[in-house]
């Protein structure tokens, strides 16, 4: 989409001091601000996680650790990326169960990257959580890594613009050496909670 007929360096301005808000773009120059206003402020994406998590478990072949992903969002080139290094991987939808991913016996389990609020995930962090006391080793990625940090005890806030971009520099700190890496997110753990 795209706006005209605004202000748009001003509007960038609004954004800049108060944050990531509700808004709306339309065609229809007759509409009733008062009637939508207050379904902007009500409006809320919810289950986000469900609407783009895998339909079905699936599996990419490969000769080497079985690692169990639970899709939460998943970008589907960290699955293959895992199969390209020999790792069997075998992809589930958000709602498996923490029953049936131990059942597998993974050498690793891997929390991808996804949507929205983590907070709202209640039940796939109470599987989170069933999970992490198996003792599998656990690594994750932006949600997961949020989801798996809310079923230990920690906390997540909403960041005030988000985090986004793609050429956002992080340094390692041990060897000095800076990544460019890609950033997406609008929340993040609370570092006080740990």
């Amino acid at each position: 989409p795209g706006i005209s007929g605004i202000d748009t360096r001003a509007l960038t301005k609004i954004l800049r001091e108060k944050g990531t808000m509700n808004g709306m773009i339309t065609t229809d120059e007759s509409f009733c601000l008062e009637k939508v206003l207050p379904q902007i402020a009500a409006y809320r994406t919810g289950k986000v996680v469900e609407k783009v998590t895998c339909a079905e478990k699936y599996v990419l072949e490969g000769d080497g650790p079985k690692v169990a992903l639970l899709d939460l969002g998943a970008k589907k080139n960290i699955a293959r990326s895992l199969a390209e290094r020999g790792c069997e991987v075998t992809v589930y939808p958000c709602d498996t169960t923490a029953e049936e991913i131990l059942a597998s016996r993974p050498d690793g389990i891997m929390l991808s990257n996804g949507p929205g609020d983590p907070k709202e995930n209640t039940e796939i962090i109470r599987e989170i959580r069933k999970l992490y006391e198996s003792d599998t080793p656990i690594f994750a990625i932006c949600l997961g890594h949020q989801l798996m940090a809310l079923a230990t005890g920690a906390d997540t806030f909403k960041l005030k613009y988000g985090h986004r971009g793609g050429n956002h520099p992080v340094k390692d700190l041990e060897t000095g050496r800076v990544y460019i890496s890609s950033q997406n997110h609008g929340y993040a753990v609370d570092p006080e909670s740990l």
